[in-house]
């Protein structure tokens, strides 16, 4: 599946250890000081404290994103009995109204810039609503599936539109803004860690449904304590002048500038290659490899292998560009799972690796195309481009076509599936190559599109990129010395 849940994946399959702590901090530090991204302060003044505050809230929000999008489909469809094909009405339905306010709250960001305003008034609705969407109560049909989906996703739309905002505003510089994405996005994995091994922890053999519903209560702590955590410690986005443009002339600026509409673009094509492993990843493990209960471990290997990744895709980016550095790691996603159709029954070590190496992949995408979009923006203010550009509006659109993608996966991918013959548990032979052939090989192309008009765009999306090269020997050690004290 992809971890289109923190930010924007590549398709593969989603307490956190030390290891994915440590993967965190690094992705904190990774772009500051030496190359050796040692933990403390950047070429830009900003610490590992105040990267480490800004990134904890998206530990609880991509918790609360991988549920929607990976077990409530599940949760409906076999636990209380609606049809695949109802599910993925329901979820293509909720997605499109949801998106479509996405853009609005993305204006209403830009005419009140508050970040954090928005976020403290966004994150007890999350909470009530996440409640009620995973520990539904008997007899719950479509209809409370729909209004669940929607108030859930509003809230989380509100949230995370002002807190990637936040995070574009308050870096100064081009790698800042890199490394301000890395934590966001190192707390994120460990959140959908979190959320990807609990449920079976919590179930203690009561089935889905219940570790699903204790999910639901253990996110609550988690929400408080990292929302505090972002919203007392992070550094203060910079006060801004709310824009005063028109709904629709706020949102169609943003539109015409045409590095960020290439830039778009290239993450739609990206993003919906990446939500259709997504939303019948469970399904695959189930009934494909018939191995669902090691779909728990697969998505842990996933995403701590993404988590790892991204002190290595700062400093790919800081030496070859970002664009580029994304490009590699959408290449090494095709070529690594351009196999996993081709699997059968039993074949989980050969999965387990696919994950591993999708994980690193993913790495690429978390980090590298908001730090793109975040360069877009801060050009814009600077008059570096042709039209200025609001971050809300900005991350509005980018929301919209992320609940985009996952609408259209979950709603063209399940119902297709279903008029495929299969249905879940499914043991004919024909029915498990449909499933297959959708999971495995259906990403593909849109990948090898996306990948074609990212380096068809490169000038648009990132101009004119130079990199400087290392200090000649001479020169770097005396100003190795200088900081030391020790004079020329």
């Amino acid at each position: 599946m992809s971890a289109g849940t923190p930010g924007a994946g590549s398709p593969a399959p989603v307490a956190m250890p030390s290891a994915g702590a440590d993967a965190i901090r690094s992705a904190a530090a990774a772009g500051g000081g030496q190359a050796g991204g040692e933990l403390g302060a950047g070429r830009d003044g900003t610490d590992a404290r105040a990267l480490l505050a800004y990134g904890a809230l998206g530990l609880p929000l991509a918790f609360a994103a991988l549920p929607i999008y990976v077990h409530v489909p599940r949760l409906y469809a076999d636990g209380l009995g609606l049809s695949l094909a109802m599910v993925g009405a329901v979820l293509l339905a909720a997605r499109i109204l949801d998106a479509v306010t996405d853009p609005l709250i993305g204006w209403a960001n830009d005419r009140l810039p508050r970040r954090r305003l928005w976020i403290v008034l966004a994150l007890p609705a999350l909470a009530a609503g996440m409640l009620g969407l995973l520990a539904p109560p008997a007899g719950a049909g479509a209809g409370w599936l729909f209004a669940l989906l929607v108030a859930v996703s509003l809230a989380y739309s509100v949230a995370t539109i002002a807190y990637n905002a936040w995070g574009a505003e308050v870096a100064s510089t081009p790698d800042a803004r890199t490394r301000f994405v890395a934590s966001r996005e190192g707390f994120a994995l460990a959140g959908v860690v979190l959320a990807a091994a609990l449920p079976g922890v919590l179930a203690a053999g009561e089935g889905e449904a219940a570790g699903l519903a204790r999910l639901a209560w253990a996110f609550l702590p988690l929400l408080l304590v990292f929302g505090v955590w972002t919203l007392w410690r992070a550094p203060a986005p910079p006060q801004l002048a709310g824009a005063d443009a028109p709904v629709w002339a706020g949102l169609r600026g943003a539109l015409g500038e045409p590095g960020f509409a290439r830039l778009l673009a290239v993450f739609a094509a990206n993003g919906i290659a990446a939500a259709i492993p997504s939303a019948t990843v469970l399904f695959f493990v189930a009934d494909v490899l018939e191995a669902a209960q090691l779909a728990g471990l697969f998505l842990v290997l996933y995403f701590i292998a993404a988590a790892a990744s991204l002190p290595l895709w700062v400093r790919v980016s800081q030496r070859v560009g970002k664009l580029r550095a994304w490009l590699a790691g959408m290449v090494l996603a095709v070529a690594v799972f351009a196999w996993a159709g081709l699997l059968g029954s039993g074949d989980v070590v050969a999965y387990g690796v696919i994950c591993v190496l999708s994980g690193l992949a993913l790495g690429a995408d978390l980090s590298l195309p908001p730090s793109l979009l975040a360069d877009l923006i801060a050009q814009g203010r600077r008059g570096e481009r042709a039209k200025p550009l609001e971050a809300g509006a900005c991350f509005g659109w980018w929301n919209f076509v992320t609940k985009a993608n996952l609408a259209l996966a979950a709603g063209l991918a399940l119902p297709l599936l279903a008029l495929l013959g299969y249905a879940p548990g499914a043991r004919d032979a024909a029915a498990v190559a449909a499933l297959a052939g959708v999971y495995g090989f259906a990403p593909l192309v849109l990948k090898l599109a996306a990948i074609v008009l990212l380096w068809r765009w490169r000038q648009a999306i990132e101009p004119g990129h130079t990199r400087p090269g290392p200090l000649p020997r001479s020169r770097r050690g005396k100003e190795d010395r200088l900081k030391r004290g020790e004079g020329a």
